[in-house]
């Protein structure tokens, strides 16, 4: 969103109301607001449809149900303290998730309430008399595509509605994806292409379309033994990311990092984001914090800015990097894996000199110094930089050493277990560090582009020449520093690896496992072969108010 539209949410945004299932919300009437000119009023308009994904990307809502349930990250009760909430980020880890699990909850409700403001949108444009209404018209619709895309990845079926006034349809299988596709196709044309990464714009539109292509074999039929990977659909996965690469708009960045840093609106690599540029409600930078020690403070201003303890990686998810690099450390063969920040030999830097390091942090942590609420200075007034220690946590001998165990026992669940990510940069303005982020959160880009291609080819006609060609790409353009070195073969497997490498902690890698006939494997604390766990249960409180239309939101097999 552009900030007049960002303004014009705070002011005219839509009151939802939170019935889930037949998807009614209150409309304020912007066209009667007085001094606001048409273009004004399609603004106000438009701009509660892309509000909603503030809540959406939070830490705990769609996040932790995509990597907490996989292979990559792992969230223990802290300490025996913190992080339990009723067991429901154990329970996520291990596939035992219920329909009462809050998270889900507030998952489903955000992406309902997404559809509902789109669906008013897309009712309250045409009544304004403006030449950018068929743009937006687009973009609404193109909204409550990807909102539904979320809602049969994760749950396993679509909404349908058109009209404020009617009764919504619910699509599974392949006539959701059917209706999905169409929908995408028909908004193409009439999509901007300059828009920016905070819009969705037409190369949006292509991405989406390669994604949902890529998984349809899932969609259609989720339980399936083996998916089906149609070539007709590879073949639209291959015209789709061909369009992007050839529109000549996106370029890999040389710098990793700066893909999730704080200026990264600009980067050229985001198609398609979370727009936070302004300080509007809601925005955050909780994907910073969330993994980060609460004795790690990022920046010089703000002493109540700390991280929280989350989610660390697993272990076996490390262990891929290991294994791909052998003798060789991870940090010092990819750039991807760590990004060296703080000099491990200062023991005092001033304010602009102090940033903390980024990627996968193992082992002692060194960092600003907090005592009686303000940080530790130097004789000559920079800052004190030492080990750290849980100081916060009333551990004052227990050193924030991030160890590469962590599982659901007392020793793996202490506030030191678990190596952690720091892949978004903290947001700078951030002074209490759970507000006010500066970084888009990235739903897509050029690199899952090449990668997605590369996929297509494999599952196509096994073309391991392609597919390497394209993965080498995105591999050979991190030359801020030292590239990680060419891959000389390809095949399904060592894909899923690379796509843990580049897009760790992005919220895709459940998708990716089930897509790659992983999701019922064994990791960690997880032996849950269950494969109706590809889909999560409807929430209750929507079965609930479903149940005086009987038949009508049918719970999903399992739960």
């Amino acid at each position: 969103m552009n900030k007049k539209i960002a303004i014009l949410f705070m002011f005219l945004g839509a009151i939802v109301i939170e019935g889930c299932t037949d998807l009614e919300e209150e409309i304020l009437d912007e066209s009667s607001a007085t001094g606001l000119t048409s273009k004004q009023a399609a603004d106000g308009i438009i701009a509660p449809v892309y509000g909603r994904l503030y809540d959406l990307f939070n830490h705990t809502n769609y996040f932790a149900i995509q990597e907490i349930s996989t292979d990559e990250a792992i969230l223990p009760y802290r300490g025996g303290t913190d992080w339990g909430d009723n067991g429901i980020y154990i329970a996520m880890h291990q596939h035992t998730y219920t329909s009462t699990d809050p998270n889900l909850r507030n998952t489903w409700n955000f992406i309902l309430q997404g559809i509902s403001r789109a669906v008013s949108a897309i009712n309250a444009l045409p009544t304004i008399e403006d030449e950018n209404v068929p743009t937006y018209l687009a973009e609404a619709r193109g909204m409550k595509v990807f909102y539904s895309m979320l809602s049969l990845d994760l749950f396993g079926l679509v909404f349908v509605k058109d009209d404020l006034g009617s009764a919504s349809k619910i699509l599974r299988g392949a006539e959701a994806v059917e209706y999905l596709k169409n929908e995408l196709v028909a908004i193409e044309p009439n999509l901007s292409t300059t828009a920016g990464p905070g819009r969705m714009t037409q190369a949006a539109a292509w991405g989406l379309l390669a994604r949902l292509h890529l998984n349809a074999a899932v969609y259609r039929d989720v339980y399936a033994d083996n998916f089906n990977f149609a070539a007709a659909d590879m073949d639209e996965v291959i015209k789709y990311c061909d369009k992007i690469i050839a529109s000549g708009q996106y370029a890999l960045s040389n710098d990793y990092f700066a893909i999730f840093g704080n200026d990264n609106h600009s980067n050229k690599e985001l198609i398609f984001a979370l727009d936070q540029r302004f300080d509007i409600p809601g925005s955050h930078n909780r994907m910073a914090y969330f993994s980060l020690s609460g004795d790690q403070f990022p920046l010089t201003e703000f002493p109540n800015a700390n991280g929280t303890d989350g989610p660390a990686i697993t272990p076996d998810f490390y262990r891929t990097w290991t294994t791909a690099y052998g003798a060789t450390d991870p940090a010092d063969a990819d750039p991807r894996f760590f990004q060296r920040n703080l000099d491990p030999a200062a023991t005092c830097l001033s304010a602009s000199a102090y940033r903390i390091n980024r990627g996968i942090l193992r082992g002692q942590q060194r960092g600003l110094i907090r005592q009686n609420g303000a940080f530790v200075k130097c004789p000559d007034g920079s800052f004190k930089i030492d080990n750290l220690f849980h100081l916060t946590r009333n551990k004052p001998t227990l050193a924030v050493e991030f160890t590469e165990q962590v599982n659901f026992t007392v020793a793996g669940s202490n506030y030191n277990s678990g190596y952690r990510v720091e892949k978004y940069e903290f947001g700078r303005r951030s002074d209490s560090g759970r507000n006010k982020g500066d970084a888009d959160i990235i739903f897509l880009r050029l690199a899952d582009i090449y990668m997605m291609r590369a996929e297509a080819k494999l599952r196509k006609s096994n073309d391991a020449a392609g597919a390497l060609a394209d993965v080498n790409t995105v591999r050979a353009s991190r030359t801020k520093t030292t590239p990680p070195p060419p891959l000389s073969e390809m095949n399904l497997e060592l894909l899923f690896r690379e796509r843990g490498f580049e897009f760790y902690w992005e919220m895709l890698r459940r998708t990716d496992m089930i897509r790659f006939g992983k999701y019922e494997g064994t990791w960690t604390e997880k032996t849950n072969s269950d494969k109706l766990k590809r889909v999560f249960p409807i929430p209750q409180t929507a079965i609930d108010g479903a149940s005086n239309l009987p038949g009508y939101l049918v719970q999903n097999q399992g739960y």
